[in-house]
């Protein structure tokens, strides 16, 4: 089923319902499409932070404890 025929079949539905049936379908697509602009948003923002550099400084970063720092060793 192509796009175009699914929204020539949901008007015509929506055609045949109450205007409150229809106020309700017309604030579910409303949810629906905010909720994909949010996601789309943060899908957007982390593969932007994926490709910088920006915490490249975390893969070189110097080990500031060893096990000599321990005070208590626990056996696994």
């Amino acid at each position: 089923m192509t796009k175009q025929t699914i929204i020539e079949k949901t008007i015509k539905i929506i055609n045949q319902l109450p205007v409150e049936k229809a106020v309700e379908i017309s604030d579910f697509a409303d949810y629906i499409i905010k909720r994909y602009e949010a996601q789309a948003l943060v899908q957007d923002i982390q593969n932007m932070l994926a490709d910088s550099n920006s915490f490249d400084f975390l893969n070189n970063e110097e080990d500031l404890y060893t096990e000599k720092d321990l005070k208590e060793k626990y056996n696994d």
